[in-house]
């Protein structure tokens, strides 16, 4: 077995790495001290924070698609460019915020740039890397991703610590500073040619004459909602499970955050790894079926902390249900990013990843509300209900890729041989292969 290697080779793919590096280093400032800088320095409550947040993701869901749309016909790299300056600059006019509605506008061009970047970057790596590599690449991103949040968290932590308005802005700073370099640095990639349109068949026909054709795609839509349940995993560390924490165990609060640098570092050291087996629709569809027991086991042992136990009792069931959480993680990313691209056509990918990318935004608006609500009011039974729903999205999405794959011939052809050649049986053991 070849060893793993978390570094991209030279080229397009390291140029990618780094650019996500400095990026992620920003975003980690950022998502630390936002939200404190505009309760406690601009006076805005949280209310009105949340509520800001919501609609600005909200807003940032639909704007993928046409932003991915964009960045097809003109091109990923130029479009990729322009929306991480523009993240940058409104960044940067955070910095002039005194009031709601100023705070409400940028962060809806934050969010709607966000989206539609995150579209262009992935239309321009499947414009530069070949289909066969690109898993591999994101899970590599992903490491990176998480090895530059944690630095800007760092940083972060420094700002929270001095609790001055400068260091806020310094920590802004750095975060639009971090947006322009890697926008710039993506100028060093080849520049894909934008993709053709799709050519009109004879006679003409409606789905040929749709420019957002996602819009119309029901097999993939649901795909995407299959995905998107999958990811109401996310507001889990970042918001519940410190709140969880608080109400039934209050002298471990210093858990919080060493389960998030646990999950950070699992990510980084482990995601290249568990991405390797999957290299088609079939492995992947596996992946995501495994994340989603691996979900339902996280949640029943986070569900036994509601009971009556010792203190060390909590605090180890804590970190093995996060751990099994990492687990499941890694397998659901590698997973969705496979099914993601295989499924899009190739001359739109930009557009299919933006609403496939929307499932992201999805769960950062309804995410917070719906599990707040379930697991801190309901406890144990909210835990086992999201568990199951967490599992049965997992096994429905090996029955919706096949619904979709039927009148897509290049995500058929796109499987290698060695996985259509295999009956159940043989699945099975190369299931078990991948994760040995």
């Amino acid at each position: 077995m070849s060893p793993v290697r978390p570094i991209p080779p030279a080229g397009p793919q390291r140029t990618l790495a780094v650019a996500q590096l400095i990026g992620s280093i920003g975003d980690g400032a950022y998502y630390t001290c936002s939200a404190l800088y505009f309760t406690r320095v601009i006076g805005m409550s949280p209310t009105r924070l949340g509520v800001g947040l919501a609609i600005a993701w909200a807003i940032g869901s639909v704007a993928g698609v046409p932003l991915g749309h964009l960045a097809d016909r003109r091109g990923p790299r130029g479009t990729a460019v322009l929306l991480a300056l523009t993240t940058g600059t409104v960044v940067a006019s955070f910095l002039a915020i005194r009031s709601f509605w100023p705070f409400l506008l940028a962060v809806s061009l934050y969010a709607t740039a966000q989206s539609g970047l995150t579209a262009a970057r992935q239309a321009l790596i499947a414009g530069l890397v070949p289909r066969a590599e690109r898993t591999a690449l994101l899970a590599r991103l992903q490491s990176t991703l998480n090895a530059g949040l944690a630095l800007g968290a760092a940083l972060g932590g420094v700002v929270l610590s001095s609790g001055s308005r400068a260091g806020y802005l310094v920590a802004f700073a750095v975060t639009a500073v971090g947006f322009v370099v890697s926008g710039l640095m993506l100028l060093r990639l080849p520049a894909p040619a934008p993709a053709p349109a799709e050519p009109r068949p004879a006679g003409g026909g409606p789905r040929a004459e749709r420019k957002l054709a996602v819009l119309s795609d029901r097999r993939y839509a649901v795909v995407t909602l299959v995905n998107t349940v999958l990811l109401l995993r996310m507001p889990l560390l970042s918001l519940v499970i410190p709140l969880w924490i608080a109400a039934r165990a209050e002298r471990l609060g210093w858990l919080g955050p060493a389960l998030f640098v646990l999950n950070t570092a699992g990510v980084m050291a482990f995601q290249v790894r568990t991405a390797r087996g999957v290299t088609g629709l079939r492995s992947a569809s596996r992946a995501v079926r495994d994340a989603g027991a691996f979900l339902l086991a996280s949640c029943a042992v986070f569900a036994l902390t509601a009971a009556d136990v010792p203190l060390w009792a909590t605090a180890v069931l804590m970190v093995a249900a996060a751990t099994l959480q990492l687990v499941g993680e890694m397998k659901q990313s590698a997973g969705s990013w496979q099914i993601g691209f295989d499924l899009a056509p190739a001359h739109q990918t930009g557009q299919y990843q933006g609403f496939f990318g929307s499932g992201v935004a999805v769960a950062r608006t309804v995410g917070p509300l719906l599990l707040t609500t379930l697991l801190l009011e309901w406890g144990a039974p909210g835990w086992l209900l999201l568990g199951g729903i967490f599992l049965a999205a997992g096994c429905a999405m090996g029955p919706a890729v096949r619904w979709a794959e039927r009148d897509r011939p290049d995500a058929a052809q796109a499987v290698p041989a060695a996985e259509v050649a295999v009956g159940a049986t043989a699945e099975v053991v190369a299931g078990a292969a991948a994760r040995a």
